[in-house]
Formats: C-alpha cells, sequence, structure tokens
C-alpha cells in the first residue's frame, strides 16, 4: 500500500462514519422507534420585523434511519477510497469534500425549515462540483459545469419560494397555505426538488456526472445528491398535498422519466452509465410513488435502494479498477472467473435491483406495485409503471452480461489486478445491507409493515411482470437479429439518446445558457452597465472633482466666471417662477 500515512486518512474516516451509523440506528430503534415519538429542537436567533429567524431540527425515524444510511454508505465508500484512490497525491483534499458532501446532506436532513434547508443544499451543489471536476480535464470541467447549473436552477427555484413565502410573515413552508401564492410556491418546491434528482427535463447532468471517480458516483447515486430532491418533496408531502396539480404534475414527470431512463439503460453500453441511468429510472419510480400519495413506501423505497445501488457502484469500481480503468461494455465480459467476489457482488445487487423476492428491493417495490393498484392510479399510469417495473429486469440483466457472463474481448490475464481487502470488506458490509436492509427496515418501522390487500389479478401481474421483462429482452434480441439495424435503428438511436433530454436540458444550459452569458458579458457587463455603472460613474466624479479642483484655484477671473453663472441662472430662475 503506497502512501501508508495519507491513506489512514479514509480509514479513520470509515471508522467514524460506521460507529455514527451505529448510534444512530441504536438511538432510532429504541429513542424514536419503541416510543413512537418525534422530537423538534429550535433555536431562535432573533426577531426583526415580526419575523422569527430560527434554526430548526427535526429528530423523527424518517430522518435517524436515512442520516444512519447516509453514514453507513458514506463509510463503506471511504474503507472502498483507501484502495481505490492510493495512488491519489491529495488524498486529504478529496476525504475532506467527501465528509463536507456527507455533511451537507446530513444538514439537509435534519432541518425541515425551507430557508435553513439551502445550507445544506447549497452546500451539496457546490461540493458536488468540485467532486465532478476533480480529475481536471475537459470532460470533467463540462460535466461539472453542466450539473452545477442544473443545481442552480433548483437553488433559484427554492430562493423565489422563499419569497413569495414572506406574504405569510414566515420563512418556513406551514400549514393552510390558501392564498393565490400557495399553489405557485409548492410548484416551486417541487420544480426545484425535480432539478436536482434529474427529472424531466433535466435529467442530462445525472449521467455526465459519471465522470466523477466512482466512490463519488457512489454515494452521489445511492444516498445524497440525487436523493436530496425526492426527500424534499417527501418532506414537505403534507404541504403539497393541499395542491393536488402538483402532486398530479409530479406523478406526470416521474413516470416519463422511470420510462425514458429504463429505455435508455437497454441501449447504452458503459457500465458506470448503465448504473447512472438505473438509478434515474428508480427516482422517477419514487417521483411517482410521492405524486400518487404514498410518501412512507417512497422513502422505504429510497433506503432499500441506497444500499443495493451503493454495492453495485462499489462492485463496478472494483472491476474498473481490477481492469485497467475499463468500463466499455463491448471490452469487458467473463469477469466471474477473473473477479469471483466483485462479480458475484455485481449479481446480487442485481439481482436485488430486479426485486428479487427477500432481497431488500423485493419488499419495497412490491409495496410500490401493490399500492399502485390499490390507490386512485390511471390506467395509463399502471402501464407505465409497470413497463419501468419491467424494464428494470432487462437493464439488470445487460450490467450482468456487460460486466461478468459476456464474452471478453479486452486484454491478457497481465492487465488484471486482484480486490485488495478493503474493497472486499467494503462491499461484504454493503452486501449484508442488500440483503437483509428491507427486512430490518420493515420490521422496527410500523408505518411500512404489511402489505396492501389488492386482487388476485393485481397479485399475478406483480409476479409476472418480470418475466414480461425477459420477454421484452428476448423479442428485441430476436427482432434485432431478423431485421437488423436497417429498421431498429432509429428507434435504437433514440432511445439511447435518453430522448434528446441532453438538447433540451444539457445544451441549453450548458450551451446557450453559457452562450448568453458571454453575450452579456461583452455587451452589458464591458458595455452598457460600464458606461453608465461603475466606469460611468468614476468618470461622472472624476469630472465633478476636476470642477471644484477649478473652482476653488483662487483665480479672481474664476471666481468672476463663477459669480456670474451664478447670477445668471438665479435671474432665469425667478423669471420663471414669476
Amino acid at each position: 500500500m503506497k502512501n501508508k500515512k495519507k491513506m489512514s486518512v479514509p480509514l479513520l474516516c470509515s471508522i467514524f462514519l460506521f460507529f455514527a451509523a451505529l448510534s444512530l440506528w441504536v438511538f432510532g430503534v429504541y429513542m424514536i422507534g419503541f416510543s413512537g415519538h418525534s422530537y423538534m429542537i429550535e433555536w431562535r436567533f432573533f426577531s426583526l420585523c415580526s419575523v422569527d429567524w430560527t434554526f430548526p431540527v427535526v429528530i423523527d425515524y424518517i430522518s435517524i434511519i436515512f442520516s444512519c444510511f447516509v453514514c453507513l454508505i458514506s463509510g463503506s465508500v471511504s474503507l472502498f477510497s483507501v484502495s481505490y484512490m492510493e495512488s491519489e497525491v491529495f488524498i486529504r483534499r478529496f476525504m475532506l469534500l467527501i465528509m463536507a458532501f456527507v455533511g451537507s446532506m446530513n444538514l439537509l436532513i435534519f432541518v425541515p425549515s425551507l430557508i435553513t434547508i439551502l445550507l445544506g443544499w447549497d452546500g451539496l451543489g457546490i461540493v458536488s462540483f468540485a467532486l465532478v471536476i476533480y480529475y481536471q480535464n475537459k470532460k470533467s470541467l463540462a460535466a461539472g459545469m453542466l450539473t452545477v447549473l442544473a443545481n442552480r436552477i433548483g437553488d433559484a427555484l427554492l430562493i423565489l419560494g422563499i419569497c413569495f413565502l414572506v406574504n405569510w410573515g414566515e420563512w418556513r413552508i406551514g400549514y393552510g397555505m390558501t392564498d393565490s401564492f400557495s399553489l405557485l410556491i409548492c410548484f416551486l418546491v417541487v420544480v426545484g426538488a425535480m432539478t436536482k434528482s434529474a427529472q424531466i427535463p433535466f435529467s442530462a447532468w445525472l449521467p455526465a456526472a459519471m465522470a466523477a471517480p466512482t466512490p463519488v458516483s457512489a454515494l452521489v447515486h445511492s444516498s445524497t445528491l440525487v436523493t436530496a430532491g425526492v426527500y424534499l418533496v417527501i418532506r414537505f408531502y403534507w404541504i403539497l398535498v393541499e395542491s393536488q396539480e402538483v402532486l398530479w404534475f409530479l406523478s406526470k414527470m416521474g413516470a416519463l422519466t422511470l420510462l425514458m431512463a429504463g429505455l435508455s439503460a437497454c441501449f447504452e453500453v458503459d457500465l458506470k452509465k448503465i448504473i447512472a441511468l438505473s438509478t434515474l429510472s428508480q427516482l422517477g419510480l419514487m417521483m411517482f410513488t410521492v405524486g400518487i400519495g404514498f410518501p412512507l413506501i417512497s422513502v422505504f423505497h429510497l433506503l432499500t435502494h441506497a444500499l443495493f445501488k451503493a454495492l453495485l457502484f462499489l462492485c463496478a469500481g472494483s472491476i474498473i479498477h481490477s481492469t485497467g480503468d475499463t468500463q466499455d461494455g463491448r471490452i469487458l465480459g467473463n469477469l466471474n472467473f477473473l473477479l469471483p467476489f466483485s462479480s458475484s457482488c455485481l449479481v446480487l445487487s442485481s439481482v436485488a435491483l430486479c426485486g428479487m423476492p427477500f432481497l431488500s428491493g423485493f419488499y419495497s417495490k412490491d409495496l410500490i406495485l401493490e399500492s399502485a393498484f390499490g390507490g386512485f392510479s390511471g390506467s395509463l399510469e399502471i402501464l407505465v409503471m409497470l413497463t419501468g417495473a419491467g424494464l428494470s429486469l432487462v437493464y439488470s440483466l445487460r450490467i450482468l452480461l456487460v460486466g461478468v457472463f459476456g464474452q471478453n474481448y479486452g486484454n491478457g490475464l497481465v492487465s488484471y489486478g486482484v480486490e485488495s481487502s478493503y474493497m472486499v470488506v467494503s462491499i461484504f458490509i454493503l452486501s449484508i445491507g442488500a440483503i437483509m436492509g428491507g427486512w430490518l427496515l420493515q420490521s422496527v418501522w410500523v408505518g411500512v409493515s404489511g402489505f396492501s390487500l389488492v386482487g388476485v389479478l393485481g397479485k399475478v401481474i406483480i409476479g409476472v411482470v418480470t418475466v414480461l421483462g425477459l420477454f421484452y429482452w428476448f423479442v428485441s434480441y430476436f427482432l434485432k437479429k431478423v431485421f437488423g439495424e436497417k429498421f431498429l435503428g432509429g428507434w435504437v438511436w433514440f432511445s439511447s439518446s435518453m430522448w434528446f433530454m441532453h438538447l433540451s436540458s444539457g445544451s441549453f444550459l450548458a450551451g446557450i445558457g453559457l452562450k448568453l452569458g458571454k453575450m452579456m458579458h461583452l455587451h452589458l457587463d464591458l458595455g452598457w452597465m460600464e458606461i453608465l455603472g461603475g466606469q460611468g460613474v468614476f468618470s461622472v466624479l472624476g469630472s465633478g472633482i476636476k470642477l471644484s479642483y477649478f473652482a476653488q484655484s483662487g483665480n479672481l477671473f474664476v471666481h468672476t466666471r463663477i459669480f456670474l453663472i451664478l447670477l445668471v441662472f438665479v435671474l432665469i430662475s425667478s423669471i420663471c417662477l414669476f
């Protein structure tokens, strides 16, 4: 192990995060779970114009369990970084960014006020930009700019919502907002959350953020950045429920994102991007679940998804690290003999993603499907949701074919490495969570224990939806063999391009937005604003000072001219007045 002294930093951070996760789990189970009480602590700094400036902290089962999962996954990522980032010179800087990222997420989790939630919200945006551009090349810079610009839209929308909240003399979203601004405030909060969770039409930045190191991707796409928008909607759900139009809009956008990301993942060749698109698909499922009125089930799926998605990213990172930084699916394959532990855990996480019974994904996914059947959702929404759930098996099989069971077209065995003990331990910890996490959560969480009562037809449809996914994969493979690229080339191109989301959101933000910013800089900052702004005011003040110096020069002729000018001015003023 190189740089043992430097690599002790991520090891110490992982130990601290594991201890914090254990403490939060014990506190949440014994103090919050058994008693059934929630607590809110609020510090008031001062009061100005009948508005209290406070810092509230909410302690309930959602915030405690979510923070526990964030610390557990962050600890595993830090332990994984001991080996993955061993050649990194500035490992202390990297771990400082990781800890700042975790701290911002915990601040977002425990603070329910909209004005103070911006501290964690903006912290996530700034630190994510620094992590995405960590490798300091053109690709990373382009991805970082796209990420930070998309997140800044959400920041601006939340700030606008806070401005409208001044009408109530309150900085926090509260109950009973019946004014004409209530619908607008709820809409601003939901669209701001959609930007952070990469819902349509803000989906382009999430696959682009794969330019970050793999430990960062595991942390960002499992329990921190992309889940911040979902958590914000869940936290303020009981306010949003008073505006049913907003929830209707959220369910439609979530269903479209679920379908779009699932189809795109079926035609992607990059291993990390397939996993990123699967994350986007699951985020659409969570938003859809909130929109149809089941926020507790959505946060349950959010927690179980965080476990097996972090495991999926760490296994992919182990494969990429052991194969000489190779992540192209057209080269990888046949790794079940070369990297048996990472490959087996990759299979485990992919199966959990499909919703295999008695794994973590099964408990939450089955609840979502049963709730959608038992709720008041439309038939088209249920069809789209079932299609997206079936596509999860298709892209999970694609991950396995790309990374484990496919044909290897890479280099010789001399280019392969082996998993280090730190990688094995971190992956093993998350594997236990992917196997038992759903069962443990359902056993201690009363709100999500038990299943909805649906008919026999609903149960049968839920049971065969993954089989339909297999059928789709078989049919698409057969059609591709029979008809070839001549007839299916357009469909493959349309699906693999994420329905051209990179043009509607990515190019608009990173292309047109930056070009407009440059034009405004040239014509406003260096043009009109220079003449009418700072430089113009400076020039006028300079001329006035010169005139003042000239008037105070002490010359008799100067005083005579000033006296005559003032006399003429007084005479003209008196004539005009009288």
